[in-house]
């Protein structure tokens, strides 16, 4: 495989995110001077203790949030120069997203699900074509017998794949996880991570995510650890 290593996916130039102070005294520093590098194709994790500003940090990469400082570059381009309309397009169809809570559609159903990312109208995926790729990720991730449910039918587990499924239907490049196994047992929690990591090798899905789990961090190929503001690389 060619050396990714002189173009990476991401890019983390000098990076800070501060909230101004409701008293007006000092701001409030989430982090600062951040530097990172993720190659395409490989997976890394972040951990950090609670309010270390992990879910932040992702927040920013995914043009959710601005940094106060620094640039975020994917692909060799800054995300802070794109227009409204180049940012929408960005959040959708280079970025996926998969949170901690599965933020599933109650009234739809697992497949209908999946496919919504689909219909914003920043991509081409549409009709059968669409519904095909859907189906093709649900078999995937283990829920094509599930497709004609409803959320509130299926297992917190299933839902948490469910979401998986609908993070990749309009083939990211870059997939975030933000504390994906929190609200799960831990057989679901080594089955989700499992499937994640699974994906990250299979597709060469760029894959960064922030967990407190050890375990968890362990599967990816890289580990880094958000504290007082500062990251710094775990060893190995």
């Amino acid at each position: 495989m060619e050396n990714e290593s002189m173009n990476p996916l991401l890019e983390l130039v000098e990076l800070s995110k501060s909230y101004p102070s409701p008293s007006d005294e000092d701001e409030l520093k989430v982090f600062s001077g951040i530097n990172l590098s993720v190659d395409k194709g490989s997976s890394v994790a972040i951990v950090g203790p609670s309010g270390s500003g992990k879910s932040t940090l992702l927040n920013v990469i995914g043009a959710l949030d601005t940094p106060t400082e620094g640039e975020v570059r994917v692909g060799g381009k800054s995300i802070a120069e794109m227009d409204s309309a180049e940012s929408a397009g960005y959040r959708n169809q280079t970025v996926g997203f998969v949170f901690q809570a599965h933020h599933l559609l109650p009234a739809c159903t697992v497949l209908e699900n999946v496919m919504v990312p689909a219909l914003a109208g920043h991509g081409d995926l549409r009709g059968e074509e669409l519904r095909k790729r859907a189906m093709g990720l649900l078999e995937e991730v283990g829920l094509a017998h599930r497709q004609g449910h409803r959320p509130g039918e299926i297992s917190g587990g299933e839902r948490q794949r469910a979401a998986v499924a609908r993070s990749l239907v309009n083939r990211p490049s870059l997939l975030l996880a933000d504390e994906p196994t929190g609200a799960l047992d831990k057989n679901n929690s080594e089955r989700l991570v499992d499937l994640l990591a699974g994906l990250n090798e299979k597709h060469g899905l760029t894959l960064l995510m922030v967990t407190h789990s050890e375990a968890s961090a362990a599967r990816m190929g890289r580990g880094y650890s958000l504290d007082e503001g500062r990251l710094s690389e775990l060893s190995r």
